[in-house]
């Protein structure tokens, strides 16, 4: 853990509709689905803790309970955790504003609980806690290939000039990422811009009212993998970069009939018997793995069972069974308590997208 010149708290926005990622997001806070068998929050947790932030507040909707009873109190992170509830999805300027009280004139780095970026803040945090005199905001900024989806920055010179939200013709191709620096200078800023025409607290709009008020508003671009998960390819390909890093090991039992290649993580409890595991993957505590193939790229969680199936390049959630599937399945996306089955016939491969508690039968 980092050592800081100051108190530096976190704030991870836990909220939100998630209405990209549905059916999973009917049932499930968007921020607790697992990538490489851990939910997307607890990557932004560690990423703050790598930096020495200590006090981290979670700003939570309708989803609360199971954001509490995940996170908890924050001492299995080393931290301690405000929880900070947002009646109504009312835009991320406006949890920044209802989160005041616990920031108390700290500054803190706001962090989208659906961002991932690999790579970890750790730098970037570094260089606005060095810079004298410390500016107002610091934003990080990733180049996207489509950059009329976003918040847009328009640079000269180096300098940001203005930040768009979702400009029909972007100044740029680098947008504004969920990840940022402020100091108490952005309550000004959020005290005084307006609801947007969709009726939110634009944070583009809190960037650029510190910039139109002479604030030091300053912006680095972000290399590595930077993905925001709202979308399922986005998820599998969260996925997919965590697991390219893996380092094998084996907290399992894998018996001699099944075979093993490339890097694989056993977790604590699971059990593979006359299988095929090809990494990179992970299967998850408890899980059973029987007469089965699981392919590279797939992170299966805890307590499921895959028997007389073939998977890759997926992720599967808790609870889930897999049995009896004729051909692979293949880039699936598989929510929890999932009860999916084969039936008579033998298609080459299926594709799913399948919410909570679902139940299927593959003809």
């Amino acid at each position: 853990m980092a050592d800081l010149p100051f108190n530096l708290k976190g704030l991870i926005l836990s909220g939100g509709q998630g209405s990209r990622l549905r059916p999973f997001t009917y049932t499930g806070a968007k921020q607790l689905v697992p990538i490489a068998n851990k939910p997307i929050l607890f990557y932004a947790i560690e990423n703050l803790v790598e930096c020495g932030v200590r006090d981290i507040g979670i700003v939570v909707g309708d989803t609360k309970e199971q954001v509490m009873a995940a996170v908890g109190d924050g001492s299995r992170f080393g931290v301690s955790v405000t929880y900070i509830e947002q009646e109504a999805p009312l835009g991320i300027a406006h949890a920044v504003k209802i989160a005041q009280d616990f920031l108390a004139g700290d500054p803190f780095v706001l962090f989208l609980g659906d961002n991932f970026l690999r790579e970890g803040i750790r730098p970037f945090v570094d260089q606005f806690c060095c810079r004298e005199p410390r500016p107002a905001s610091q934003i990080l900024l990733y180049p996207v290939k489509n950059p009329q989806d976003f918040g847009v920055a328009e640079m000269r010179d180096g300098r940001l000039l203005r930040v768009i939200e979702k400009p029909k013709e972007p100044p740029s191709n680098l947008a504004v990422i969920g990840i940022y620096l402020f100091d108490s200078r952005v309550f000004d800023a959020v005290n005084g811009i307006k609801p947007s025409a969709r009726g939110e607290l634009e944070i583009t709009d809190t960037i650029q009212y510190l910039i139109d008020h002479g604030h030091d508003v300053r912006c680095e671009v972000a290399g590595g993998c930077w993905i925001d998960t709202g979308k399922m390819s986005d998820l599998l390909d969260a996925n997919r970069a965590i697991l390219e890093g893996i380092e094998p090991s084996n907290a399992g039992k894998v018996d001699e009939a099944s075979r093993v290649e490339g890097r694989v993580v056993f977790q604590d409890g699971c059990e593979v018997v006359n299988s095929v595991i090809r990494g990179p993957s992970i299967i998850g505590e408890r899980t059973r793995i029987v007469n089965s193939y699981v392919g590279p790229f797939t992170s299966v969680y805890y307590d499921c069972l895959i028997q007389d199936a073939e998977i890759e390049q997926s992720v599967v959630m808790e609870n889930t069974v897999i049995t009896g599937v004729e051909g692979r399945i293949q880039d699936s996306l598989i929510g929890r308590n999932v009860d999916l089955r084969g039936a008579d016939g033998k298609p080459k491969s299926c594709t799913l997208v399948l919410g909570d508690f679902s139940r299927v039968r593959i003809p």
